[in-house]
Formats: C-alpha cells, sequence, structure tokens
C-alpha cells in the first residue's frame, strides 16, 4: 500500500482552510520523502504571462534543488516527468481552478517515484472528479457552537 501513488483532493469554499490544512499536512510529513514542493496560488500564479513555466521551475528547484530555466510548458512537462520518475515526492498543488494546470504539472501518476502523495486544493469538485483523484475530501463551514469553540479555545487558550 505504501508503495502506490496517491493523489488526494481537498475542496470547499474559497477561505475555508483548505491551505492551511494542506500546508500543516506538508510540515508534518515532508521529511518522509526525497523530495517535496508546495506550489501555492496556482490559480492566481498560472493567469500570468508565463506563470504555468514559473510554477514548474518552483516544482524543479524545491524537489531537486536544482535551477533549470524552462522556457516551454511542454518542455517543463518533460524535465519533470523524467526527473522525477524515480524520485518519492510529497507535492502539494493549492488554489487550482483549471485542470490544465493539474496536466502541465503532475500529469499521469508515473511522473513519480512509487509512494509518492500529491495533494490538490481546490474550490471546483469536478476538477477532482475528472482528474480522477484516489481520495476528495470536502472542507464544510463550522457551525456557529463549532466557531465558537475554535475562537475560544485559539483567542483564549480554552474552550466554551
Amino acid at each position: 500500500m505504501k508503495d502506490i501513488i496517491r493523489i488526494v483532493g481537498i475542496f470547499g469554499i474559497g477561505g475555508i482552510g483548505k491551505t492551511t490544512i494542506s500546508k500543516d499536512i506538508y510540515n508534518q510529513i515532508y521529511s518522509q520523502f526525497e523530495g517535496s514542493c508546495f506550489l501555492k496560488n496556482i490559480r492566481e500564479t498560472s493567469k500570468q504571462v508565463g506563470g504555468l513555466i514559473k510554477l514548474q521551475e518552483i516544482l524543479h528547484f524545491q524537489i531537486l534543488g536544482k535551477k533549470l530555466d524552462i522556457y516551454d510548458v511542454d518542455r517543463g512537462m518533460n524535465v519533470i516527468k523524467h526527473r522525477l520518475y524515480s524520485k518519492r515526492v510529497l507535492l502539494i498543488l493549492d488554489d487550482v481552478d483549471e485542470l490544465v494546470q493539474i496536466e502541465k504539472l503532475v500529469g499521469d501518476r508515473d511522473w513519480f517515484g512509487l509512494g509518492s502523495r500529491i495533494i490538490v486544493t481546490t474550490r471546483d469538485q469536478q476538477l477532482l472528479k475528472i482528474f480522477e483523484v484516489d481520495l476528495e475530501y470536502e472542507l464544510k463551514l463550522l457551525d456557529d457552537n463549532e466557531a465558537l469553540r475554535l475562537f475560544s479555545l485559539h483567542a483564549f487558550k480554552k474552550e466554551v
């Protein structure tokens, strides 16, 4: 079970805490992998000129520690696939809003080594279904009592 590549999706409305939860997961387990990368603000970054290329360069640098000038998205896909296929990695794709973003950064499962874990956060559950993630988690709003309890715990260090 540890040898398979798992892709997990976290979805819910904006501002609910998807990034916070995925960052916490990342911080707890990144050291268990040969390489790791937390790509934040994918929606915003990919809309900039050369944004997907920039994200591919960050992914490559964070996992392998080598700076690489990628001048073309398709070349970037090939570089990721050929240099990371044997590496057990943890990759977080934060705030994805288009399938093309996942396709250009993750491609297929065989781009990464056995035991790799990929987490995708999005507002759009349909993206997760199309990409066929292994598990989906929906973050829901807290009810008033849960919200008050959480606020009290963090603000006053005690439960109400």
